[in-house]
């Protein structure tokens, strides 16, 4: 299900019920849709689960629904965060079901098998991204001029640009190459789930976010929700607000999975136009799977990469929930060392 999180399930969904099961976050990352990467960076899956867990129970407690169920601790029980002693790699959540996406190469994805087999009981195929802010090289720029997004401007400047509105747009979820849709593509996709309710749920998740965000003294830029449809409900899926799912700043300084990226684009260009070419030849490839068409593999980051970035994602944490639960520098220096990469 995923290239950074092991997925268990305890009980299997079914047409009517959720099931359960658990994410068990790893130290493991992924960029540029490539999978998972030759290296791992340590403390990461810990601060993602901590991170993943405050941001629900805050959204519990303003009423969004969710999958959550609590992390587990030490013990193995189930259990809320406040009730752990060390910062958890487990959580617990609620299941629902997950077609299989039929791809025929002559005629593209097959939306309509995906919901006549999932019923109203299913994780909507979709991504939802919201977007506080418009960087210099943001896909936004090239898919509306800046009165599009309430700005008065002719042109995009050279800059980034805080929207005057938070932006709710929909990309696809399970497909090989993610897309951004127009709202008409994305309601067919999201079969009896309602545009108008996903996109209320995400605004919601991104109030909570800017505010959590700003109270940590982090400027929280962009980011993503999938959620799942049970019973007439839409619920939030998968994790939020984290340094993966979600781009922080801090200061002008990138405080996300941004970092790595970036570091790849300058220390290993050749590999990232790599990737492009093979996403680009997919089509003329039999199937959708781009990545064994790209013949550059990507490098390792050296230990010192490593040790900044696993130093970005506790002390971030720490300083999003307010609890030292890593030992890990203090906010203002591990933003520093991966300005200094």
């Amino acid at each position: 299900m995923t290239s950074v999180k092991e997925f268990r399930v305890d009980r299997e969904p079914t047409a009517t019920d959720l099931g359960a099961g658990r994410f068990v976050f790893t130290d493991a990352y992924s960029v540029f849709d490539w999978g998972q990467m030759p290296d791992a960076i340590p403390g990461k899956g810990a601060s993602l689960c901590t991170m993943g867990a405050f941001n629900f129970e805050r959204l519990a407690e303003r009423g969004v629904p969710t999958h959550y169920e609590g992390v587990v601790n030490d013990d193995g029980e189930i259990v809320e965060l406040a009730d752990c002693e060390e910062p958890p790699t487990e959580m617990a959540i609620q299941l629902t079901q997950v077609p299989d996406l039929p791809y025929d190469s002559q005629t593209g994805y097959d939306y309509t098998a995906y919901h006549d087999a999932a019923g109203e009981n299913f994780l909507i195929p979709l991504e939802v991204v919201f977007r506080n802010t418009v960087p210099v090289g943001s896909s936004l720029r090239k898919r509306g001029d800046p009165a599009d997004y309430g700005l008065d401007a002719d042109e995009w400047p050279d800059e980034k640009v805080a929207l005057p509105e938070p932006v709710v747009e929909f990309s696809t979820k399970y497909e090989e190459q993610d897309r951004y849709l127009s709202r008409e593509e994305a309601d067919d996709i999201a079969g009896v789930a309602a545009i108008d309710d996903l996109e209320s749920v995400a605004l919601a998740v991104n109030e909570l976010l800017n505010e959590q965000a700003a109270a940590a003294g982090f400027t929280h830029e962009d980011g993503k929700i999938e959620c799942l449809y049970h019973d007439g409900e839409i619920r939030v899926a998968d994790v939020v607000g984290t340094f993966d799912e979600n781009r922080f700043s801090v200061d002008g300084h990138q405080l996300s999975k941004e970092v790595i990226r970036q570091y790849y684009k300058r220390e290993q260009p050749e590999w990232v136009d790599a990737v492009s070419e093979a996403k680009a030849n997919v089509a003329d490839a039999d199937g959708a799977d781009w990545r064994p068409l790209c013949e550059i593999k990507p490098i390792s980051l050296p230990e010192e990469v490593l040790t900044a970035v696993a130093d970005m994602y506790t002390a971030g944490a720490n300083a999003y929930t307010g609890i030292d639960w890593f030992d890990a520098p203090s906010l203002a220096d591990a933003v520093d060392a991966i300005t200094d990469l």
